[in-house]
């Protein structure tokens, strides 16, 4: 099957809800999008961008209600992910076994055979409520064990806490200050990590549902630099779901996608929506900012920086930004819209994000 990368981005746009058809609610946007930068960016923009009714705190209340909950996960960055994405994803996460390697053994003193014990002492630390990473830290170092691990779990780098939000122990607490850590198995719904086995062949389909059609190169991206899942265990899980793929050409670059997604790829229309996406949005990160279908090459860097961007069908042809209450546009070179669509994508911004914005005249 022959498709072009007008339709097929014309496709995925509906399937990230940037098209007419939005989602109905905070965590069916999460869901889709697999993970949300939480960190960088701006995750609520983002979200409220996709809903069909949004309000301001909508984000803000999703976590509060743990339909969403931000943890360590893709590029050990922080995250907004579902539970059930979270159960799939960071057992990929944990299938490289980091703390077991002997560059962290020699440095923080502690073996893998200790680790289910000190995993248990963060958990009961937890137990009572949320704690500041220097409460955990005091907390877990009462221990005689692990009082030489106190300048580990308080380091600002959070590298040594990261395995504890992969292993399932624990996620970030819904804060307006300093960050704060609970308990996992708090948050409604968590069930535990799945099984490998299971989780792999999930997180490819969970993939290509969002950002497919793409090649095994790209799956290898999100999924092997992303999360360490390894790259023979990521090719077999490729494998393992062979019958439930279907390889098209886009514009002759062979993919992959899901065999039931395949006809509505073909005949879906080419997108002349606008949209004015905040900066590290997944539609450009979840295929990367080197994916020449979207990020022109020459503008990677602009992309990479996190720059607010703006989508002609899928494309990025510019940026914007706001001055007090005025939309300002900078088209690259050769690109533009019609003035009635960067109108409306101007108003659906100003929904986004709860106050009136005008764009700038010319």
């Amino acid at each position: 099957m022959a498709v072009t990368w007008a339709s097929a981005l014309g496709w995925r746009l509906r399937r990230q809800y940037l098209d007419d058809e939005r989602a109905a609610t905070v965590e069916g946007v999460v869901d889709r999008l697999v993970a949300l930068p939480s960190w960088s960016g701006d995750a609520a923009t983002s979200i409220r961008l996709r809903l069909a009714r949004s309000t301001p705190g909508d984000v803000e209340t999703a976590m509060m209600e743990g339909r969403v909950f931000a943890t360590y996960a893709f590029r050990g960055a922080t995250h907004l992910m579902t539970s059930s994405s979270a159960a799939v994803h960071l057992a990929l996460r944990c299938a490289g076994r980091q703390w077991e390697r002997s560059s962290w053994r020699s440095h923080y003193g502690i073996e893998p055979e200790e680790w289910p014990r000190l995993r248990a002492t963060v958990r009961e630390a937890l137990v009572a409520g949320p704690l500041t990473q220097h409460e955990l830290a005091e907390a877990v170092a009462k221990d005689p064990a692990y009082r030489h691990l106190k300048p580990a779990f308080a380091d600002r780098s959070h590298t040594f806490l990261k395995p504890f939000g992969w292993q399932g122990d624990l996620c970030f607490s819904p804060s307006d200050g300093a960050p704060r850590f609970q308990l996992l198995e708090s948050v409604p719904g968590w069930t535990g990590l799945a099984e490998l086995d299971d989780a792999g062949p999930r997180a490819i389909r969970a993939y290509l549902a969002a950002y497919g059609p793409t090649t095994p190169d790209r799956i290898q991206y999100w999924l092997g630099e992303g999360l360490s899942a390894g790259r023979k265990r990521i090719a077999g899980w490729i494998d393992e779901i062979d019958a439930e793929l279907a390889t098209v050409w886009v514009d002759g670059v062979e993919a992959l996608c899901l065999s039931e997604h395949v006809e509505p790829i073909a005949t879906a229309a080419e997108s002349h929506q606008v949209v004015l996406l905040p900066g590290s949005d997944q539609w450009v990160l979840g295929a990367g900012t080197s994916a020449t279908s979207i990020v022109p090459a020459k503008h990677r860097g602009t992309a990479t920086g996190g720059a607010n961007l703006i989508l002609i069908g899928g494309r990025v042809g510019g940026t914007w930004k706001v001055d007090r209450s005025t939309i300002r546009i900078s088209w690259f070179d050769g690109m533009s819209a019609a003035p009635s669509s960067v109108a409306t994508a101007a108003d659906w911004l100003s929904q986004a994000l709860g106050r009136e914005l005008e764009l700038e005249s010319h």
